[in-house]
């Protein structure tokens, strides 16, 4: 045993079993080989520890190499929905923070959210009149008790001309193209049948009144130079405990439109798309009843959903039975004491990908921004919504919510189509054709290991992998 080449060959066998290791038992660490064939393919990769955030990997994804792993197969020739974008909303507090901030900070951080060529949000969702993250409860025709406006001689947008309208403008200028959805909270307290901010209904008496105030809001806007692409008839209406909010039964939803707001629209030859339910999707028969309703249907777009109860998987539901109507993904919220790595999955998968792959045209999250005591909200409103970001002053923090969004939206450009990709549950996935002929594919390794993995295109393949929890938007 003491002969030179058995101590050689002893050495050779070592050096060779430590470059054998693996992370783990489901990644093939490639070895430096100067032989490896790389495709044209970008990759963007939040991982879940925070070690890298959207971050474009240095060196290009491997083309692929045969092996065993599963493999993402993307046709771009099975298409489906075409998409509106991804964004945020703008709630009046996140307008506040903006607004208050210095020129040349909000510049930056606008260009950094909007400009096509950055981050590139596409689509915001505000609200008509106060959302619970506005500093107090109003509408556009607050009035003492006791007086009514039927003529709405008192209509103002007034407050959201201190903050909201001067930011939209200032985003609008960066991209002309952005998508516009308005939501109300509530009606006019002397609307309603409690006459309160919280919970009530609309008094029948005042259906013919609250159209007309849909419509000089949209006239109101279209004079500050903005255009609201839809609106929905009522944030959450069977959410009746948030400051402000608003009770409506399908049945009086389905009402409202087909003989008051569809026809007060058409009257002025209004563009603006109505969308209803914008709740959750453990209720699709909601909007499904509106649909049903022949008049109604004559003048919906569509119906919006939120996910705080139900499964993403019964808007598929609604697409079925109506595929004629559209569908939006508007609101959810993070949590300021949730885990970074615990949303970036449950988002990624259920939202970016699940809604996108259950027909929504847009993914919003809420809300765009709050500061860091979590402020302005109403009294009783959401004390605990995580912004996007977290702005003081002009200091600005993008949290979770910021780099899910970034996944889809600076790629995922308007217009762009959802294409056909086979589903993983260990690595859910969406795939889309963007107007200038990029596949973008997204990923998100749904497992606590390492996962390699191929993706297939028509144009080429590559062979991949991502890190336990990460996301990442892969870019031919």
């Amino acid at each position: 045993m003491n002969h030179p080449f058995t101590f050689l060959l002893i050495a050779v066998l070592m050096v060779k079993c430590s470059s054998s290791e693996t992370t783990s038992d489901d990644v093939d660490v490639i070895p430096p080989d100067t032989n490896i064939s790389y495709s044209n393919v970008n990759l963007y990769v939040t991982k879940a520890d925070q070690s890298e955030l959207f971050q474009l990997q240095s060196t290009k994804v491997p083309a692929y190499s045969d092996n065993s792993n599963f493999s993402i197969d993307v046709d771009s020739e099975i298409t489906y929905q075409e998409m509106d974008g991804f964004g945020y909303s703008l709630t009046g507090g996140s307008a506040e923070h903006l607004h208050n901030m210095s020129d040349a900070a909000r510049t930056e951080i606008l260009n950094d959210l909007f400009n096509a060529n950055q981050t590139g949000v596409s689509y915001l969702r505000i609200s008509i009149g106060a959302s619970d993250l506005d500093a107090e409860a109003f509408s556009y025709n607050d009035l003492a008790d006791g007086e009514t406006d039927i003529n709405l001689t008192q209509f103002s947008i007034a407050k959201d001309q201190d903050h909201l309208i001067p930011i939209l403008k200032e985003i609008l200028a960066i991209n002309p193209d952005i998508k516009l959805m308005g939501s109300p909270w509530s009606a006019p307290t002397w609307m309603k049948t409690n006459g309160n901010s919280i919970g009530g209904s609309l008094k029948p008496e005042y259906y013919a009144v609250y159209a007309k105030y849909f419509v000089k809001y949209l006239q109101a806007y279209q004079a500050e130079g903005i255009t609201i692409d839809a609106i929905t008839v009522q944030n959450e209406p069977l959410h009746d405990g948030n400051n402000p909010s608003m009770y409506m039964e399908a049945l009086d939803q389905a009402e409202f439109v087909k003989h008051y707001l569809g026809p007060e629209f058409e009257a002025y030859n209004l563009e603006t798309k109505i969308v209803v339910w914008d709740h959750n999707a453990d209720n699709p028969s909601y909007p499904i009843t509106i649909f049903s309703d022949p008049e109604a249907n004559a003048y919906v777009d569509g119906s919006a959903f939120h996910l705080y109860n139900g499964s993403i998987e019964n808007l598929s539901t609604v697409h079925n039975a109506y595929p004629d109507k559209n569908l939006y993904f508007t609101e959810q919220w993070v949590g300021v004491n949730s885990d970074f790595d615990d949303n970036l999955l449950w988002h990624t998968r259920e939202l970016i990908i699940g809604a996108t792959r259950n027909w929504c045209k847009t993914v919003l999250e809420w809300n765009l921004a709050s500061d860091s005591n979590l402020e302005p909200h109403t009294d009783g409103g959401c004390t605990e919504c995580l912004g996007a970001l977290t702005i003081d002053g002009d200091t600005v923090k993008k949290n979770v919510a910021y780099y899910i969004i970034a996944h889809a939206s600076k790629f995922v450009r308007p217009g762009s189509v959802r294409i056909q990709s086979n589903y993983h549950a260990d690595l859910p996935n969406v795939a889309f054709k963007t107007p200038t002929g990029n596949v973008v594919v997204i990923v998100v390794n749904n497992t606590s290991v390492n996962k390699s993995f191929n993706i297939n295109t028509p144009t080429e393949s590559i062979s991949t992998a991502l890190d336990a929890g990460s996301v990442g938007t892969y870019i031919w």
